[in-house]
C-alpha cells in the first residue's frame, strides 16, 4: 500500500533520535552496526527492478549491504538541526540495502556534550520497532552487555465485568472525522515538506480507577476500565484537535485517531519489517454531546474524566480484536490480480477519494524504552524520540516514548497543513491538554 503511495514531494520516513552522554568510538559503532544487520538479515533488502506490468514489487536479500549506512557528519553547533533536516526530507533509497540511515553526530570536535544517534529509515520497508530492535543488537555488539527487552510491566487486574457487559470495540462508523484545522502561511501553504516539534513532559499522572460514581458511567464494562498512560495520550490527543478546531473556528467532532498496536515480541527473533496494525479509536456521540466542554479553556475535568473512562474501555476492546494488518479493502488492493502500474494508479485515486474519511490524525505511544541501549563507555540514553510521516490528508502524526520517567514527544506535520510557528503552538497546546487528563475527576 505504501509503495503504491510514494510521492518524491512526502518523504515516508520515519525518523528516530538516540541521545547518549558519552562519545561513539567511530570504527567499533561501524562495526557493530554492520555485524547487527547481519543478526538480522531481514534488514538487508531492497527493491528489485520492475516493470508497471508485473503483478507484484518484488523485493530481494542481499548477503552484505550495497552501500555503508554509517554516516558521520562534520561536527558542529548545527549538526543536529541539519541531521534532522535530512532525516525528514532525505529518504534512504529503496533500490539500495539497506534502506536505513544511521547518523553519528557530535555538536563539538571532542564531543563534551555527547552524542546523539539519528536514524532515518523508509517507513514502506521498515518500522520504528524493528529498527529500534537493530539498535538494541548494535548497542550489545558495542558495548558487550546484555541488551534483551525488559518484561512487560504487569498491572493488577481490576474486577471483570461479566461477558454481556463486554466493552464495545466502538470502531467509527461511517461518520467524516473532524479535520484538523489548517494555519499556515501562503508562502507554505503548497509545501508538502515536514515541520517537526520535539519535546519532553513529565508522565501524567494516572487518575483514580474506580471513583467515579456509577451513575456517570452508564456501562459496566466502563466503570471496571482504569486508564492507562495509553488512554491520556489518546484523550490529550482528542483535546488538542477540539481545542485546536474550536480557536481556529472549525468542527471539533467527531475525532478519530488511528492507533498502531504491535503484537511482536521484542526479543532477538523479532521479525524486521512493518508489523503493526493500524486501529482507528473514535470518540462517539458521547463525546459530541460533551463537545463543548471538552473544547473548553480548560476543558471541564468531568467531561474528561468521562472520555477517559470511555477510552480505557474502548482501547481494551480493540487491543484484543483480531484482524488482517491491512483490513479487507487493503488485502484487496494488494492481492496481486492486476498490474501494479494499474493497481497503483487505482490505489492512489481511492486515497483521494476516501480523503474526507481518513482519521483525524495518528498517535503512535512507543510506551517505555523496552531496550537498556546500553551503548558501554557511552552511556545509556538519556533522550529518545521517534517520529513518524505526517502525510495529508491527516498531515499531523504524534509519536511518544518514555525515557527515565518523562514522556518524549514528537509532532510532526505537513507543511501543508500547519507552519512551522503553528506546530509549536499546537505542541503547547497539547501538552496543556496532557495535563488536563490529571486533573480530571468525577
Amino acid at each position: 500500500m505504501s509503495r503504491h503511495c510514494l510521492r518524491d514531494d512526502e518523504p515516508e520516513t520515519v525518523h528516530i533520535e538516540v541521545h547518549l552522554p558519552g562519545r561513539i568510538d567511530h570504527a567499533r559503532l561501524r562495526a557493530a552496526f554492520h555485524r547487527a544487520l547481519l543478526r538480522h538479515p531481514r534488514i538487508l533488502m531492497r527493491q528489485a527492478p520492475v516493470r508497471w506490468w508485473r503483478r507484484r514489487y518484488e523485493w530481494e536479500l542481499t548477503a552484505t549491504p550495497d552501500v555503508d549506512p554509517v554516516v558521520f557528519p562534520p561536527p558542529g553547533p548545527d549538526a543536529l538541526v541539519r541531521a534532522r533536516e535530512r532525516a525528514l526530507t532525505a529518504c534512504p533509497p529503496l533500490d539500495a540495502s539497506p534502506p536505513v540511515r544511521l547518523e553519528v553526530i557530535e555538536r563539538h570536535p571532542d564531543a563534551a556534550d555527547g552524542t546523539v544517534l539519528v536514524l532515518a529509515l523508509h517507513h514502506t520497508a521498515l518500522d520504528g520497532p524493528a529498527c529500534l530492535r537493530v539498535l538494541a543488537t548494535t548497542a550489545e555488539l558495542y558495548g558487550g552487555a546484555d541488551n534483551s527487552p525488559a518484561p512487560t510491566p504487569v498491572r493488577t487486574p481490576g474486577h471483570t465485568a461479566p461477558p454481556r457487559h463486554r466493552a464495545p470495540a466502538a470502531r467509527p462508523g461511517p461518520v467524516r472525522p473532524a479535520r484538523i484545522a489548517p494555519d499556515t502561511t501562503p508562502v507554505r501553504a503548497t509545501a508538502h515538506t515536514n515541520g517537526m516539534l520535539i519535546t519532553e513532559l513529565p508522565v501524567p499522572t494516572r487518575p483514580p480507577g474506580d471513583e467515579i460514581p456509577a451513575a456517570k458511567i452508564p456501562h459496566a464494562a466502563a466503570r471496571t476500565a482504569s486508564p492507562t498512560v495509553n488512554d491520556q495520550l489518546l484523550v490529550a490527543t482528542c483535546l488538542t484537535v477540539a481545542r485546536w478546531n474550536r480557536l481556529h473556528g472549525r468542527p471539533t467532532a467527531p475525532v478519530v485517531v488511528t492507533m498502531p498496536v504491535d503484537d511482536r515480541p521484542r526479543g532477538g527473533e523479532m521479525p524486521i519489517g512493518n508489523g503493526t496494525r493500524l486501529i482507528p479509536v473514535g470518540f462517539g456521540p458521547e463525546e459530541r454531546r460533551d463537545a463543548d466542554l471538552l473544547a473548553a479553556d480548560p476543558p471541564d475535568p468531568e467531561a474528561v474524566a468521562r472520555l477517559l473512562r470511555r477510552t480505557a474501555a474502548r482501547t481494551r476492546a480493540l487491543k484484543a480484536t483480531r484482524g488482517s494488518q491491512l483490513g479487507l479493502p487493503g488485502t484487496l488492493l494488494t492481492l496481486p490480480v492486476a498490474p501494479v502500474g494499474l493497481r497503483g494508479a487505482v490505489t492512489r485515486a481511492l486515497r483521494t477519494a476516501a480523503a474526507p474519511w481518513t482519521s483525524t490524525t495518528l498517535l503512535s505511544n512507543i510506551g517505555r524504552l523496552p531496550y537498556p541501549l546500553d551503548f558501554g563507555d557511552a552511556g545509556r540514553p538519556t533522550a529518545v524520540w521517534f517520529s513518524a510521516p505526517a502525510r495529508m490528508p491527516r498531515g499531523l502524526t504524534v509519536t511518544t516514548v518514555s525515557v527515565g520517567g518523562r514522556i518524549q514527544l514528537a509532532l510532526r506535520w505537513s507543511h501543508a497543513l500547519l507552519d512551522d510557528a503553528a506546530g509549536a503552538r499546537l505542541g503547547a497546546l497539547f501538552a496543556a491538554s496532557l495535563a488536563a487528563t490529571e486533573g480530571a475527576a468525577p
